[in-house]
């Protein structure tokens, strides 16, 4: 038989921690053998009995319980994963400072997998100068602490810090465990992505734009995530739920779209260009609702160019990047010539890799796989088997990480 994954499911004092019900039932029905290891302050919100009834798993917060198994030394040792969520933080300062008053703060020590928190408080205690030193500390040692999700908070606050989805933490944790890598690759490194696919409005109501689903680019920010980067997604229309522990910046206009890569993009290691930009955009807006008139051909709408985006930040093959030893990384959708129309784009956007893969209406826009080339200004080309989306976004940071400069004070 093979052994099922050990997670162990770290849940701190904050009122987020009835939530992490819903991330305890995914690992568990996904086939993870989940240990819950509560603080004692959690059990105000959950009590131990759920905990142990949903998992399957005796429940302690003590390191006297069981002594003969050592338990604030084993469970730590055996774990293929140990997430905290929610993580508070009293839990960040405890982490971040060795200590070890209680069985959770015990098995961080002794963890020697990959450990990931899920971050959930208010937003001054987030924003205050010890948290965040705290939070650099642990990501420098290696773990992958999420960025809180913004939103409704406890009673009527609203701002930074709420917790994010559990389905998307589940599928952060999901990625850590395929990866099975304990020292994060792409930790201290901010990532910039495009996803989705502009529109560029003709009236209120109509609009030209394109089949991307965004889908792509998502599983490059949830693997970026997975693998320790701070991620800033700048989504187009894309409808798709929030990647957990990624800064979201929604767009709709190419125009709107390069003035959000252009600003987040100043302090990125790496941007990724994965969403598919209209290339034109009507030349008038009409402020009602162009009617169809009786006997009359409609009349043709003119069209102009929308910025070049890609080849800005790349710098257009002068060497100019918005920083030095900056990554930038382009996507190119074909339909023919598909590898000969990539080189040439290559070379004309000054990108230091481009995806290459062939779209049209029952290929890649909307599906959950992808198939794709990618093409280095080096002249290597990786080529990425059809299979699902995290898959060639894997293959991407792979080709990325090796590729970035040092890392900034």
């Amino acid at each position: 038989m093979v052994e099922k994954p050990k997670v162990v499911l770290g849940v701190s004092g904050g009122i987020a921690a009835y939530k992490a019900c819903e991330l305890l039932r995914r690992l568990t029905e996904s086939g993870h053998d989940v240990r819950v290891v509560p603080t004692e302050a959690s059990l105000h919100f959950v009590g131990a009995a759920t905990w142990s009834a949903l998992s399957g798993n005796p429940v302690s917060t003590e390191v006297w319980d069981s002594v003969h198994e050592v338990p604030h030394v084993r469970i730590g040792q055996h774990a293929d994963l140990v997430v905290v969520a929610p993580a508070t933080a009293d839990m960040l300062a405890k982490a971040a400072h060795g200590l070890a008053d209680d069985l959770l703060t015990n098995t961080l020590l002794t963890a020697r997998c990959p450990v990931l928190f899920a971050p959930a408080m208010h937003t001054e205690m987030w924003e205050h100068p010890a948290t965040q030193e705290n939070v650099a500390t642990l990501r420098r040692r290696g773990a992958v602490v999420l960025e809180p999700a913004v939103g409704r908070l406890t009673g009527v606050d609203t701002g930074k810090g709420r917790f994010p989805d559990p389905v998307e933490i589940f599928e952060t944790c999901r990625r850590v465990l395929a990866r099975g890598v304990a020292e994060p690759d792409l930790t201290g490194r901010h990532v910039v992505i495009s996803a989705g696919g502009t529109r560029e409005p003709l009236d209120p109501v109509r609009y030209l734009g394109n089949r991307s689903s965004g889908k792509q680019g998502y599983a490059l920010a949830r693997t970026a995530l997975a693998r320790g980067a701070r991620v800033t997604l700048i989504e187009a229309n894309t409808g798709l739920p929030d990647p957990a522990g990624a800064d979201i910046v929604r767009v709709g206009t190419a125009v709107q779209l390069r003035e959000a890569v252009l600003k987040a993009a100043a302090d990125a290691d790496a941007v990724v260009m994965a969403a598919a930009v209209a290339d034109f955009r009507p030349e008038t807006y009409a402020t009602g609702k162009i009617k169809k008139q009786d006997g009359q051909e409609p009349a043709p709408v003119a069209l102009v160019r929308n910025p070049d985006i890609l080849a800005e930040v790349a710098g257009g093959g002068t060497g100019a990047r918005l920083r030095p030893g900056q990554v930038v990384v382009g996507f190119a959708a074909e339909t023919d010539d598909v590898l000969a129309n990539g080189r040439k784009k290559l070379q004309r956007k000054g990108c230091d890799l481009l995806v290459v893969n062939e779209v049209g209406e029952r290929k890649t826009f909307g599906s959950e796989e992808n198939e794709a080339v990618v093409l280095a200004t080096d002249g290597a080309e990786t080529p990425v088997p059809y299979g699902p989306k995290e898959t060639l976004a894997d293959v991407v940071w792979d080709l990325v990480v090796p590729r970035l400069g040092p890392e900034s004070a």
